[in-house]
């Protein structure tokens, strides 16, 4: 069968195998047939070789970890052949620490855990995998065009889990959020926000394309100025791990605000920054910064209602280009406009 793979630390060795071997049962009872694969920045930073793990006994490591799929067949009667799955990226540690113990994997304490296409285990770009059924997320048939788009929204799903469980540290009615970048990440925060009923602003250095009219259909507001936010918003979630735009989105929240952090920054750049000021500002409004990444199976659950939820048009349009697995290489390149690209197993 087909399989998207590289070889882990070794720069651009991104090819398509021909002959991959078939997926092993031991991987898991449920069969599942690749319908389409989403590539992501983590794909683009393993394929240059600043990380990624092959599985033990491989020097071959399976790309991909936003996945979508039909079940072919389950051992254990859990899922029926047809049912539409996606495969849980993040897998618990074999110790396990206390929170993979409870089924908090994306809270590992003590790294052991595994992940599909980055970390231990194959991914999802090949023409068929398998999972246990217990990392399998059933999704609506009806999400068969966007259901790739599970894996992302899960990591916002997430995040806004917890801004709500530190919410309730006190009396706090928020009404205004501000995402900062109009990525996937962005605009399915976005979107969160907006099912939740608030006002909605999204910072975005972009003016054209596709992402203005996007958070408009929302019914938000997007910005691409700084100078254009006269207002602090009760919560920001961000999304572009830009070192400057960390530190603004620190500093603009409102009393009792909550920033979320989701983007990851590159390190490497320092900035000439009053650390005091931001220091004393959080202390003195009882503001919270923290960090969120990954997911655990309730906020994959919490993500497919989500999308169940969302205007399937709206979700479309996320997905800017759907590649045929034969043109692989062309699914890896940017292009102008791109926001989610697809890998294409049925094309």
């Amino acid at each position: 069968m087909r399989a998207i793979t590289i070889t882990p630390g070794t720069a651009h060795s991104l090819r398509l195998d021909e002959e991959f071997p078939e997926p092993d049962p031991r991987e898991g009872a449920v069969l599942v047939e690749a319908l389409a694969v989403g590539i992501c920045g983590t794909d683009h930073e393993i394929i240059d070789g600043q990380y990624g793990e092959a599985q033990p006994g491989s020097d071959v490591l399976v790309l991909g970890h936003e996945s979508l799929g039909r079940v072919l067949e389950d051992s254990t009667g859990t899922l029926r052949p047809g049912d539409l799955v996606a495969g849980i990226v993040r897998h618990a540690d074999p110790v396990p620490c206390p929170n993979c113990a409870v089924g908090e994997w994306d809270m590992c304490r003590n790294g052991r855990y595994t992940e599909h296409g980055i970390k231990g285990l194959p991914g999802f770009a090949r023409e068929r995998w398998r999972i246990e059924p217990s990392y399998a997320v059933p999704l609506d048939p009806a999400l068969e065009q966007v259901g790739v788009l599970l894996e992302p929204t899960s990591v916002v799903a997430k995040a806004w889990d917890h801004i709500e469980r530190i919410g309730r540290r006190a009396t706090w009615e928020p009404r205004t959020v501000l995402v900062t970048g109009a990525g996937p990440i962005g605009l399915l925060a976005a979107l969160l926000a907006a099912q939740r009923g608030y006002d909605v602003h999204v910072l975005d250095r972009v003016t054209g394309g596709p992402k203005p009219g996007l958070v408009r259909a929302l019914g938000g507001s997007y910005h691409s100025d700084l100078a254009d936010l006269d207002f602090e918003p009760d919560i920001v979630v961000e999304c572009t791990g830009a070192p400057a735009l960390v530190l603004d989105s620190m500093c603009r929240a409102g009393n009792n605000g909550i920033v979320c952090l989701t983007g990851v920054s590159s390190g490497g750049r320092s900035i000439d920054f009053d650390a005091g000021a931001l220091n004393r500002a959080l202390v003195l409004e009882n503001n919270v910064v923290f960090g969120s990444v990954n997911a655990n199976r309730r906020h994959w659950q919490l993500a497919a209602e989500a999308l169940s939820k969302a205007d399937p048009g709206w979700l479309s349009s996320l997905i800017t280009r759907r590649v045929p697995v034969a043109d692989f290489a062309a699914a890896y390149e940017h292009a102008d406009g791109d926001i989610k690209v697809v890998l294409d197993f049925t094309a």
